[in-house]
């Protein structure tokens, strides 16, 4: 069996609904690659024999989870609701982390989430793969925003007003030989992320260190936080960066402002 076979008998607890697992696997045996399954097809992969997928289907048509069309089946809108609860329940950060981490396996490199707090970005998930920085970046780690990434991003996106006021006060401390430290060229950067709509930091915050952030946006359009990949500049060269880091980070932000929109 397929689909039908996810959980070993010898694991299952006496109190196991095999039924119900049974129905679960009509609904995942439809897919972007599977939109529309005819009952022997749902049968074949799910493990089923055609009656109890019959079954199954019918029972999931009359609860409004399945559709049918011209001897075909397919999943109605109504199956969002059995994941609505879970994504309720996640925080921002537990959102980030899912898209975060798969992101980190693929890149081979660590991957980020923050806020603006102040003058500060503060680290709210992180999928780190391996250690780059002197700095432990642990969930919670707060560093300037206006020489890292993520900062410059969430900086881009404030009011005109509350820009001026950060760039007014703001203390820019010469962390390497690359770091920007007059607030005009500072603000020709935060007017440059602004447009493209991402940022480069190359070994600014500290050397040998890389990174790409973008922002992730609410159902408004407003930026609510941001995600990065960084990676050692010995490792990635900057074209890599704004090319397949950038392109797999931007991914990052629109699955966790899909999933931000889901549970509206």
């Amino acid at each position: 069996m397929t689909a039908d076979s996810a959980a070993p008998l010898v694991d299952r607890p006496t109190e196991f609904v095999q039924s119900l697992e049974r129905g679960l696997a009509v609904i995942r045996a439809f897919s972007d690659e599977r939109p529309r399954l005819t009952l022997s097809e749902v049968a074949r992969h799910t493990g089923l024999t055609r009656a109890a997928a019959r079954r199954f289907l019918i029972t999931l048509q009359h609860l409004g989870y399945v559709g049918s069309d011209a001897g075909q089946f397919y999943l109605r809108p109504s199956v969002l609701q059995l994941g609505y609860a879970y994504l309720s329940s996640l925080s921002l950060a537990d959102i980030a982390l899912e898209h975060l981490t798969p992101a980190a396996d693929e890149l081979h490199e660590s991957c980020s989430a923050s806020v603006l707090d102040g003058d500060s970005v503060v680290y709210i998930a992180r999928a780190s793969t391996t250690r780059i920085m002197s700095i432990n970046l642990a969930v919670g780690t707060r560093l300037p925003a206006a020489t890292t990434s993520m900062g410059r991003v969430m900086l881009a996106s404030l009011p005109e007003a509350e820009l001026e006021a950060f760039l007014a006060g703001v203390s820019l401390e010469p962390r390497t030989p690359s770091t920007i430290t007059t607030v005009d060229a500072l603000r020709a950067e935060i007017d440059r992320v602004r447009e493209q709509g991402w940022c480069v930091l190359d070994q600014e915050l500290e050397i040998g260190v890389r990174s790409v952030a973008v922002p992730v946006r609410d159902a408004r359009g407003q930026v609510i936080a941001t995600v990065n990949a960084s990676a050692h500049s010995t490792r990635v060269t900057l074209d890599t960066l704004r090319t397949t880091f950038l392109a797999r980070i931007q991914q990052v932000a629109a699955g966790i402002e899909a999933d931000l929109a889901a549970r509206r």
